[in-house]
C-alpha cells in the first residue's frame, strides 16, 4: 500500500478521495492548496500525490513543478476538469505520470494507482539489482545503502554534467568534500583543477589574499605578486569549504565571483575574469545564518542553485557495517595487517553508537583498532575508550529504557544486516510500511 497526497480545493472530492483511498488499505494526507501540499510533503514523504489542477494562489502545474525540485521520488497525478491532449502533453512535460479527467470514477482512480504501484515497485527491483552490480552514480567511490543518500548520489550525478553551483551541507565527517569531488570528477571540467579552499584554516586578514591573490606592495609582508585560489582554479572547479566561516566584509566580493566570475586581487585595482565552477559545503545551518544576518541572503541563494544536504551517520544505520568492513579492508591492505573482521561484542559497539564524528570518526576507529588487533579479529578492548564505555553504558542501563528506545536500538541493529527493506521487515516481523513509519519517527 502507498502513502498518498491529495491535493483539491474541492472538499467533497478531499473526503471522498480520502474515504475510498484509506478503504482500500492506503495512508491518505490531504491539503486544499498547493502552499499547504508542499508543507505536508516537508513533513512527511509520499509516494503518489493526486493534484488538481485548478487551486487558489499556486496552481497544480506550479506546485508539480516544485515537487520535481525538492520531491523527485513522488509520482503525481494531475486531476482536471478540462482534459485534453494539450493539458495531458503539458502536465506530461512537468514530470506527471498521467492526468485523470473529472468526473471520474473509484476504478479510474485505482487503475491508476495500481499502474503507478507497479512501475515503482519494477524501479525499486531495477534499483536494487543496480545497486548489487554497482551500477549506481559514484557508488563505488560513496560506499552507501541508505536510500536518502542513493537518492542524493543520483542527484548530484545529475548535477555534475551542468555548470550549476552546488551548495553541499551536512555535519563534519559525512563526506561533503567527496561528493565535491566526485562532482568535479564526473564533469566535463574533471581535466581541470580541483582547488580546495579551507575558509576555516585562514586568519580572516590572509583569506582574501588566498582567495583573490595580491599584488606586491599591498600589505606588510606582501614582497611579491601572488596568484590566488579563484585564478589556480581557471578551468576547473574552486571548492569553498566551509563557507560560513567566512567573514562578512568578504561575503560581499564572493557574491560578485559567483554571480560573474570576476574579482580582483589585493592591492590591484583591475578586475579580473575566471572560468570556474563553483562548490560550496558547510557544516552550519545557513539558513539560521541568514535569519540571524550573519550570512547574506543574496549569496546564500546564489551558492544554493542546487543543495544536497548529507546525512549524520545516525541517520544511515545500515551503512555502519557496510563502512566498517571496507574500512577494515582497506587500512589492512595499507598497514600490512591480516585483520578479517571483529566479534559479536565489537558487532554491537559499532550499531549502537551514534558516531558524533560521522563516517570521518568510523574510519579513525576501525584504523585504530586495525592497527592494535594482534590477530584476525577485532575485539572490544581494540575500538576507542568512548566507544568501549558507550556500550558498557547501553547494555548497564538496558532494563532502565523506555519500550520505544529498545525498539529503535533494535531497528537500528536490524538495518545493519543491510538487507532489502522488505526482507528487514520479514525478520522484524512488521509490514515494510511500519517498517518506514517507525524509520521516520526514530530518523533512522
Amino acid at each position: 500500500m502507498s502513502r498518498i497526497l491529495v491535493v483539491d480545493d474541492d472538499p467533497h472530492i478531499l473526503r471522498t478521495l480520502e474515504i475510498m483511498l484509506t478503504g482500500d488499505g492506503h495512508e491518505v494526507v490531504t491539503a486544499a492548496s498547493g502552499e499547504r501540499a508542499l508543507e505536508q510533503l516537508d513533513l512527511r514523504p509520499v509516494d503518489i500525490a493526486l493534484v488538481d489542477l485548478q487551486l487558489p494562489g499556486m496552481s497544480g502545474t506550479d506546485l508539480l513543478r516544485h515537487m520535481r525540485d525538492l520531491h523527485r521520488d513522488v509520482q503525481a497525478v494531475i486531476i482536471t476538469a478540462h482534459g485534453s491532449i494539450e493539458t495531458a502533453v503539458e502536465v506530461m512535460k512537468e514530470g506527471a505520470f498521467d492526468y485523470l479527467t473529472k468526473p471520474f470514477s473509484p476504478d479510474q482512480v485505482r487503475h491508476r494507482l495500481q499502474q503507478m504501484e507497479r512501475v515503482a515497485q519494477l524501479q525499486g527491483e531495477v534499483a536494487g539489482l543496480r545497486r548489487r552490480i554497482g551500477e549506481l552514480p559514484f557508488r563505488s567511490e560513496f560506499i552507501t545503502q541508505n536510500p536518502k543518500t542513493l537518492h542524493l548520489l543520483e542527484v548530484a550525478h545529475e548535477v555534475a554534467l551542468s555548470e550549476a553551483t552546488v551548495l553541499i551541507t551536512g555535519e563534519s565527517g559525512t563526506g561533503k568534500t567527496l561528493i565535491a569531488k566526485l562532482i568535479h570528477a564526473a564533469s566535463p571540467r574533471s581535466q581541470g583543477p580541483f582547488v580546495v579552499v579551507d575558509c576555516t584554516s585562514f586568519q580572516e586578514a590572509l583569506l582574501e589574499s588566498e582567495l583573490f591573490g595580491h599584488k606586491r606592495g599591498s600589505f606588510t609582508g606582501a614582497v611579491s605578486d601572488k596568484v590566488g585560489k579563484v585564478e589556480t582554479a581557471n578551468g576547473g572547479t574552486l571548492f569553498l569549504d566551509e563557507i560560513g566561516e567566512v567573514p562578512s566584509h568578504l561575503q560581499g566580493k564572493l557574491l560578485r565571483l559567483v554571480e560573474d566570475r570576476t574579482y580582483e586581487r589585493l592591492g590591484d585595482p583591475a578586475s579580473r575574469q575566471v572560468d570556474a565552477r563553483i562548490i560550496a559545503a558547510s557544516n552550519r545551518d545557513l539558513e539560521e545564518m541568514v535569519r540571524e544576518h550573519l550570512f547574506r541572503e543574496d549569496l546564500f541563494y546564489r551558492l544554493s542553485v542546487v543543495d544536497l544536504h548529507l546525512p549524520a551517520l545516525r541517520h544511515r544505520p545500515e551503512d555502519v557495517l557496510l563502512l566498517a568492513r571496507e574500512f577494515v579492508s582497506s587500512f589492512g591492505n595499507a598497514h600490512g595487517r591480516h585483520v578479517a573482521g571483529w566479534d559479536g561484542e565489537v558487532e554491537r559497539a559499532l550499531v549502537t553508537y551514534t558516531w558524533p564524528g560521522n563516517v570521518r570518526e568510523l574510519a579513525h576507529a576501525i584504523e585504530r583498532a586495525v592497527l592494535l588487533a594482534p590477530g584476525r579479529t577485532i575485539r572490544i578492548e581494540h575500538l576507542p575508550e568512548r566507544i568501549r564505555q558507550k556500550s558498557a553504558s547501553n547494555g548497564a542501563i538496558d532494563e532502565q529504557l523506555t519500550l520505544a528506545e529498545i525498539e529503535e536500538r533494535h531497528i537500528r541493529r536490524a538495518l545493519a544486516w543491510n538487507l532489502s527493506q522488505e526482507e528487514t521487515a520479514k525478520r522484524l516481523g512488521i509490514d515494510p510500511s511500519t517498517l518506514w513509519r517507525k524509520r521516520k519517527r526514530y530518523g533512522l
